[in-house]
């Protein structure tokens, strides 16, 4: 049988709460201080890619744990109004859903989350029915969810063994302490690593030496890396060669998820079979494009609407 689904994401799915801009530093003593806007929207790592991804027109499963309490629906049915399957999305009656509280200040942004059901989320939430469905397994938040972290390397070894592909988004690690020990068994089962440049350094232990050399020495680990360098565009490696795109300039509001809805486009361009350098091209396009509106899921473009910016700059759609 072919696969149900294009793309599995497993991971986070939290509400964000998103404020700012910060224009003086935060006030504690109970001082109240007032910023220009506040909004609540659909959060998480692998919550906003399995989102982009649905939007950009693929079959899309989500597998996760979130609380059986209001935020926990909220987000069950945001990622079902975006078309995303949601049967694996576990609702946990202890503990709450995570939550994010981001702020942000120009370019930059704080952020707090409360991890709720992130310490209890393991492989056990993660049905196998869906990974043996699917073309595609991305995970994400690798070190805000310890217990799946851990058991990622069975995961995604189901997952090949049924024929798929699998990418991993380590996003940051608020401990500090970028523990390579326990990510290099799912390097080792990693077919896409997907890091931002500060990410890429950490990961590389490369502070202070260019990102394209981050990326070299991951791509000894892992067949294809692809970096996400805000402004700069992003660059991928895949051992030998190094492809780079300066990405299309939009006026942007938000960059929240923007390097969510990158991962979006870069998956869904390699599961249809553009080129290399095509796919790096189409994710940044996703991830600039996202920038346009709050939230990290609101400004994400369709599948037609990035191949015309594709067109714009350059590129022939397929």
């Amino acid at each position: 049988m072919p696969p149900s689904f294009d793309l599995l994401v497993i991971g986070d799915a939290n509400p964000d709460v998103i404020i700012g801009p910060l224009d003086a530093p935060l006030a504690f003593d109970q001082r109240e201080q007032l910023i220009d806007s506040g909004a609540l929207t659909l959060g998480g790592s692998a919550a906003i890619t399995a989102c982009g991804a649905a939007r950009l027109g693929l079959r899309v499963a989500f597998a996760g744990r979130v609380g059986d309490d209001g935020a926990g629906h909220y987000m069950r049915d945001r990622l079902a109004a975006h078309g995303v399957d949601v049967s694996g999305l576990r609702m946990d009656q202890g503990l709450p859903t995570p939550l994010t509280v981001i702020v942000t200040r120009g370019d930059d942004r704080a952020i707090l989350t409360a991890p709720g059901t992130l310490a209890a989320t393991s492989g056990h939430d993660i049905p196998e029915r869906l990974l043996t469905s699917a073309r595609h397994v991305h995970s994400a938040s690798f070190f805000l969810i310890p217990r799946l972290a851990a058991d990622l390397p069975g995961l995604f070894d189901t997952a090949r063994a049924a024929g798929a592909t699998t990418s991993l988004d380590t996003n940051d690690d608020p401990s500090g302490r970028w523990d390579r020990a326990a990510l290099a068994p799912v390097l080792a089962r990693t077919d896409v690593l997907l890091p931002n440049a500060a990410e890429a350094h950490r990961l590389a232990g490369t502070d202070g030496t260019s990102v394209a050399a981050a990326a070299g020495l991951l791509a000894r680990q892992v067949p294809l890396v692809a970096v996400k360098n805000g402004a700069d565009g992003a660059l991928c490696h895949d051992g030998r060669t190094v492809l780079t795109t300066a990405g299309i300039r939009v006026t942007a509001q938000d960059a929240v998820g923007a390097g969510d809805s990158f991962n979006a486009g870069f998956l869904a361009g390699r599961l249809a079979g553009r080129s290399l350098a095509d796919t790096l091209d189409l994710a940044a396009v996703c991830g600039a494009l996202s920038t346009r509106a709050a939230g990290g899921t609101s400004a994400q473009p369709s599948w037609e609407e990035a191949l015309t910016h594709l067109t714009t700059n350059g590129d022939s759609p397929s």
